[in-house]
C-alpha cells in the first residue's frame, strides 16, 4: 500500500459512511462486469465499492447499516424513453380501458357506460390503453360501440401506442368529421365500407378531436409528475429519458424540482414542429439551454434535446414501410406502406438544422424506410459539419435494413451518434397486434442480437404508456421475445434475444450515455451517484421467466432512501 493510499483511506475512515450496505450481490455494470459485496455512501455520491471487510471500515457511530442478507444490487435503473409527464397525467384522470380492466370490446363499453352516468352532461370522457390485438373480438372499437352508451356525451378513448384513437359520434361532431372529411396531412380517417366514419382516427387526424379536449392545469401536471415519481422509484428507477415535452410539462418540473418532490433524474426532449419555422423558433428559444455535452447543469431536471416524428405506429400500420404492412401475419393490407409524417425532405432539413444547432436530435422511426431516411439524415448532417458527441438517437428503431445498422455502427463509432433508443417491451405488450402486421418480417423486430455483432449500443425505453413502465419488463422482453397472449407460430423467435449482461446494460449505463450521464450514472462505482436498486433476487443467476417477477425492495436516489419496501 502507498503512503497516498494509505492517507486517503485513514481520511475515509475519519468521514464516516452515511449508508453502507453489505454482505450482498453488488451487481456494478462497470467496464469489467465486477461483482462485489458492499456499497458506502455519503452524500449524495459512492464512496467505496468492494469487500465487506473493507467497506465496513468505513461505517461509524451515525452510518445505517443494510444488511442485504445476500440479496443482489443493480445501479438504479433508466427509462430512456418515457412520457413521463404527459403519461403521468393520464394514469390518475383517464378512464382506464387497458388490457387490464378490459379483455374485450364489450368490457370497454361496460367501462364507458359506468364513466357516463358519473360525467356532467357534455362533459368529455377521455381513456386511454385499448388495444385490438389484446381484446377477444380482435376488431377495432368503433364509434357505434360507444354511441350505445355515451348517447350525446362525447367520447374519445386513445390507443395504446397513442398512435389512433376511437371517439364516438357525439365526438366525431364536435371536431366536424362527417363521410366528406378528407384525410388530414399524414393522417388518417378510418371508414366503414359505406364511407362513413368508423369512429377510428390515425396520426394527425386525431387531432381533430383533441384539440377539443379541456385543458390540464398546471396543478394536474404537477401532482401527476411528484405522485408517478414515487411509483418509477418502487419499480428501481430513478432516472428517465422524457421526449416530445411543450412549455407546460417543463413549467410543471421545475414547480415539482423546486419544492424537491422529484426522485427521479429527468432529461427532457422539446417536441419538434414539423415546419422551418418552428424548428428555427424552437432552437432560438431552447438550444442555448440544451447543451448537455457541455453540462448537465445539477443533474437533476436537464434541458437535452430535441425529438422529431419520422413516421407512425406499427399498431396503427402508418409507420412507413418499403413493402405494404400485413394484416394477420399473411394477408397484404393493399398498397399501404405507411407513411412519413410529414414532407421527407423537410424532416432531414429539420434534423440538418437541430444538428447545426448544437442541439442533440432523437428521431422517432419505427418503419424501415422511416430508419433508412433518419439514419440517412444523421449521416449528411455529420458530413456536411462533422460534430462528435451529440449523440443523436433512432427512438424505437424496430426494424432496420441491414444497411441502417452498418451505417449506425459507424456513426456510433466515428461520430458517437446515431444510437437505437428502442423498447424491448413492444414484442411483449403490443407484440399480439405487431406480429400480424409485421408478418414475416417480425423475426427482425427489435434486432439486440444483430446490434451487438455490430458493436452497436443502444438504450431501451418503456415508451409508456404504450407498454408498462417498469424496466425489469425491458430486461425480461429482450431475452424472451414473447407476446402477452401467445401469438401463434413465435412470430419474434429467440434469434435476436441477447443475455441479461446485455439487457441490464440497455437500462442502465447504455442508457446513461443517451442522457449524458454515463460518468455520473448507470454503474455503481466510487465517485458517481449513488443510485441504486435493491433485489429480491439475482438476475444474474434466476431464469428468465424469474425476471418478469423481480421485486425491488430498496431503491436509494442520490444517496437518499427513496423506497422501502414494508
Amino acid at each position: 500500500m502507498t503512503s497516498l493510499t494509505a492517507i486517503l483511506l485513514l481520511t475515509l475512515r475519519m468521514q464516516s459512511a452515511d449508508l453502507v450496505l453489505h454482505n450482498g450481490k453488488v451487481i456494478t455494470v462497470d467496464s469489467a462486469d465486477r461483482i462485489a459485496q458492499a456499497i458506502a455512501i455519503r452524500g449524495q455520491k459512492i464512496i467505496a465499492v468492494g469487500s465487506d471487510a473493507d467497506v465496513l471500515k468505513l461505517a461509524g457511530k451515525t452510518t445505517r447499516r443494510v444488511d442485504l442478507k445476500g440479496r443482489a444490487v443493480t445501479p438504479g435503473l433508466i427509462d430512456a424513453h418515457i412520457h413521463f409527464a404527459p403519461s403521468g397525467v393520464e394514469r390518475y384522470t383517464r378512464l382506464d380501458v387497458g388490457y387490464a380492466a378490459a379483455k374485450s370490446v364489450a368490457d370497454i363499453v361496460h367501462l364507458v357506460g359506468a364513466r357516463a352516468r358519473e360525467t356532467a352532461a357534455g362533459g368529455w370522457i377521455i381513456g386511454t390503453g385499448w388495444d385490438e390485438g389484446k381484446l377477444a373480438e380482435k376488431r377495432y372499437v368503433t364509434a357505434a360501440d360507444l354511441d350505445a352508451v355515451a348517447g350525446d356525451q362525447p367520447v374519445a378513448l386513445v390507443h395504446t401506442t397513442g398512435h389512433y384513437l376511437v371517439a364516438n359520434s357525439a365526438a366525431l361532431r364536435i371536431a366536424g368529421i362527417t363521410r366528406d372529411t378528407p384525410d388530414p396531412q399524414a393522417g388518417t380517417i378510418d371508414r366503414l365500407p359505406d364511407g362513413e366514419p368508423s369512429g377510428v382516427l390515425k396520426e394527425s387526424a386525431m387531432d381533430l378531436v383533441n384539440r377539443h379536449w379541456p385543458a390540464l392545469t398546471a396543478a394536474d401536471r404537477e401532482r401527476a409528475i411528484a405522485r408517478f415519481a414515487k411509483e418509477l422509484n418502487a419499480e428501481g428507477m430513478t432516472a428517465v429519458k422524457d421526449p416530445g415535452i411543450d412549455g407546460d410539462d417543463w413549467a410543471a418540473y421545475r414547480a415539482v424540482r423546486a419544492r424537491n418532490e422529484l426522485p427521479l433524474r429527468v432529461f427532457v426532449l422539446w417536441s419538434s414542429g414539423k415546419t422551418a419555422q418552428a424548428a428555427r423558433d424552437l432552437i432560438a428559444s431552447r438550444a442555448s439551454m440544451s447543451r448537455p455535452y457541455a453540462s448537465t447543469g445539477d443533474d437533476r431536471l436537464i434541458s437535452g434535446g430535441v425529438k422529431v416524428f419520422m413516421d407512425g405506429s406499427g399498431g396503427a400500420r402508418t409507420a412507413w414501410m418499403w413493402q405494404p404492412w400485413n394484416r394477420n401475419t399473411t394477408e397484404v393490407d393493399g398498397t399501404n406502406t405507411g407513411y412519413p409524417a410529414a414532407n421527407p425532405d423537410t424532416l432531414r432539413a429539420l434534423i440538418r438544422m437541430y444538428h447545426d444547432a448544437g442541439m442533440h436530435v432523437s428521431v422517432h422511426s419505427i418503419g424501415d424506410r422511416a430508419i433508412d431516411w433518419t439514419v440517412g439524415s444523421f449521416e449528411a448532417a455529420l458530413a456536411a459539419k462533422p460534430t462528435r458527441g451529440l449523440r443523436h438517437g433512432i427512438i424505437h428503431a424496430n426494424i432496420p435494413t441491414d444497411s441502417a445498422i452498418a451505417t449506425m455502427a459507424r456513426l456510433e463509432r466515428d461520430y458517437d451518434a446515431a444510437y437505437p433508443e428502442p423498447s424491448a417491451s413492444f414484442t411483449w405488450y403490443i407484440g399480439d397486434v405487431y406480429a400480424p402486421n409485421f408478418g414475416a418480417r417480425a423475426k427482425r423486430l427489435n434486432p439486440f442480437a444483430t446490434f451487438l455483432k455490430n458493436g452497436i449500443h443502444w438504450a431501451n425505453g418503456s415508451d409508456y404508456s404504450v407498454t408498462p413502465f417498469p424496466a425489469r419488463y425491458g430486461i425480461w422482453a429482450a431475452i424472451a421475445r414473447e407476446t402477452l397472449l401467445g401469438a401463434p407460430g413465435d412470430p419474434f423467435g429467440r434469434d435476436e434475444s441477447v443475455d441479461v449482461r446485455a439487457a441490464l446494460r440497455a437500462v442502465t449505463i447504455w442508457a446513461a450515455h443517451q442522457i449524458f450521464l454515463e460518468k455520473k450514472i448507470g454503474s455503481i462505482e466510487v465517485g458517481k451517484y449513488a443510485d441504486l436498486a435493491v433485489w429480491d433476487r439475482d438476475p444474474y443467476t434466476v431464469s428468465t421467466a424469474e425476471l418478469k417477477e423481480m421485486k425491488c425492495e430498496l431503491t436509494v436516489f442520490n444517496g437518499k432512501v427513496v423506497f422501502e419496501a414494508p
